[in-house]
């Protein structure tokens, strides 16, 4: 698809990667200086919706960049510009309701680096569309840096095509323990209570089935959620049938609160593991936040994480299906 909108214009940013012929990500900016508030980017998004939507499936990333905007209300009045359905989010990560559909990324110590995953990867159903909106850039760190996933299932395929083959037909199994209350001292901190959205252990047990878990309670209060079998890799409509590494094997295998292995309980080996862990770093693509950017990823094509930061940060996010 050509770029051809004459409400924006193609700027560039530092650390921009070409990935298979897609700029990745591709920045957008006003196309005159009297075009930066939010009144006229909330009009160029929706005129162009069709347009907009096609372009963050085919660059898999989209930076709006130099636009004014200010707060967490016209964050969410981008969101909520393109019609697209709200999803919850469900995983490990500590977070606070903002505004709308807005909400806190990872409240987790900034000191930690937030591992690449798709968003809620282990869920039955996963947001398609990402939004971050950078409030508070970092003075030092602090990156979002990202993957394109099918060219980590390319390097592992190239390297590891039995073991590969053989944990994308047996699937996988993961397991995670979760405390009853929230813990924002860690990025994995966010208690069960607060993920399922209830104190009642049938209604949380009921709620975990829905989304494909099953728990284990623990003798403190605790629980150990059992997830699997999950996929390897999947294959997205609309992504030219590339195979994406949809998985979390690196970010929870022989960590002290999950596990991963294979759906039959053989494990996955540890040079497979540590390779692949290479293999996503040596693909990642970052760049410096600035005050008011607004990134779209497509979730089912791209692995994010976060650099360890200097204070302060503020990074609200948006998940949609």
């Amino acid at each position: 698809m050509e770029f051809s909108c004459m409400d924006f214009k193609v700027g560039k940013c530092q650390g921009q990667k070409l990935v298979d012929g897609e700029t990745m990500p591709l920045v957008l900016q006003p196309p005159e200086a009297d075009k930066a508030d939010i009144d006229s980017l909330l009009l160029a998004l929706k005129t162009n919706r069709d347009w907009f939507e096609q372009l963050i499936i085919k660059n898999s990333a989209v930076l709006l960049r130099g636009f004014d905007v200010k707060n967490a209300q016209e964050f969410n009045d981008i969101v909520e510009a393109f019609g697209w359905d709200d999803i919850r989010y469900v995983g490990p990560a500590p977070r606070t309701h903002v505004y709308g559909r807005v909400w806190t990324a990872n409240e987790g110590p900034l000191s930690e680096f937030i591992y690449y995953h798709h968003e809620m990867v282990l869920i039955t159903e996963s947001p398609k569309t990402l939004l971050l909106y950078c409030e508070v850039p970092p003075p030092e760190g602090g990156e979002t840096p990202f993957v394109p996933s099918f060219r980590v299932t390319e390097r592992m395929l190239k390297e590891f095509p039995e073991a590969v083959e053989e944990m994308d037909a047996k699937g996988l199994q993961y397991s995670f323990t979760a405390l009853s209350k929230n813990d924002t001292s860690s990025m994995r901190g966010r208690g069960w209570e607060d993920a399922f959205g209830t104190s009642d252990r049938a209604e949380a047990k009921r709620r975990a089935k829905a989304l494909g878990m099953d728990l284990e309670w623990e003798p403190n209060g605790a629980v150990k959620t059992v997830l699997g079998p999950r996929a390897l890799t999947r294959v997205f409509e609309g992504r030219k049938g590339r195979r994406m590494w949809f998985n979390t094997v690196v970010g929870m295998h022989g960590k002290e609160l999950s596990s991963a292995r294979m759906a039959d309980g053989t494990e996955i080996p540890e040079k497979v593991v540590k390779r692949c862990e290479e293999i996503i770093e040596e693909e990642s693509i970052e760049f410096k936040w600035e005050k008011g950017d607004v990134l779209f990823f497509d979730n089912m094509a791209l692995l994010h994480g976060r650099r360890p930061s200097l204070p302060p940060r503020r990074v609200l996010v948006a998940t949609c299906k």
